[in-house]
């Protein structure tokens, strides 16, 4: 099972993944394969395996792998602590992200681009347009730098943070997990920019996690993956997404290993 892309072109390739908590296995063999540029999106029931399978990639202490790879760029992640992970270019948006009282976003966000990208990239006039130019991708205020990391923030404001930090860390590769929970209809369009804005056309790439179709609807993701009971058994493209929106997952269920869905 995979997208198909050949092992030269990807950009993540995840083989055979077995991994569990506490000795309950919970990935099954999971095979999933993105090249740069792209856009793939997990869908699934709770309890199907999609966040797990997140917290595998970035590295989550509780998480046990049994067998198989995580190769990022030809590099096996699993053998990186989740901190060099992040330096070898893995980000993850968190579900529910934490407040940090006292920490500015401005300052924020400048020290983070400055130790992802160089101490260079977060200086003078070309950091403040890139901030500019991203902030106003996602209808963000300029008064929002002088705010405290997500502190007293609204669900809305905390994902379009989130897709902000995408935005100007640049990395290889995005992790989103539930980036459209808690999100109206135009909360929704305007992530959904951002997350085509900091993927397409790049050397980048992006794996998002949901439970719904909305945001599929604008990101437009090249590959949709199903993953029931910890096993992927259909990939398809976007059209697989509004079909599971109205037909819910009773009628796929039970269709481990195929390879698509027309």
């Amino acid at each position: 099972m995979g997208s198909g892309e050949s092992d030269i072109e990807a950009l993540l390739e995840i083989r055979n993944l077995h991994a569990g908590i506490d000795d309950t296995q919970i990935l099954k063999g999971i095979d999933l394969s993105i090249a740069p540029g792209e856009i793939h999106a997990i869908m699934g029931r709770n309890g199907s395996g999609k966040t797990t399978a997140a917290n595998i990639i970035m590295g989550h202490p509780d998480f046990e792998v049994e067998e198989g790879d995580v190769l990022l760029s030809g590099e096996n992640l699993l053998d990186l602590e989740p901190w060099e992970r992040a330096r070898e270019g893995v980000f993850l948006s968190f579900q529910y992200p934490q407040a940090v009282p006292g920490l500015q976003v401005g300052n924020f966000l400048r020290k983070s681009v400055a130790s992802i990208r160089g101490e260079e990239a977060a200086k003078g006039a070309d950091f403040r347009r890139e901030l500019n130019e991203a902030m106003d991708t996602l209808d963000i205020p300029r008064n929002f730098l002088s705010r405290y990391v997500n502190d007293g923030f609204s669900g809305g404001e905390k994902k379009r943070f989130e897709i902000l930090q995408l935005q100007l860390l640049r990395p290889k590769l995005a992790i989103l997990d539930e980036t459209d929970s808690g999100l109206d209809i135009d909360g929704i369009k305007t992530v959904a920019a951002g997350v085509n804005a900091a993927i397409r056309g790049t050397e980048s790439a992006a794996l998002i996690i949901t439970h719904y179709s909305r945001i599929l609807e604008h990101v437009r993701p090249d590959k949709v993956h199903v993953l029931i009971d910890g096993r992927i058994v259909a990939t398809g493209g976007p059209e697989l997404a509004t079909e599971l929106e109205e037909n819910g997952y009773d009628w796929i269920e039970g269709r481990v290993g195929a390879e698509s869905v027309a």
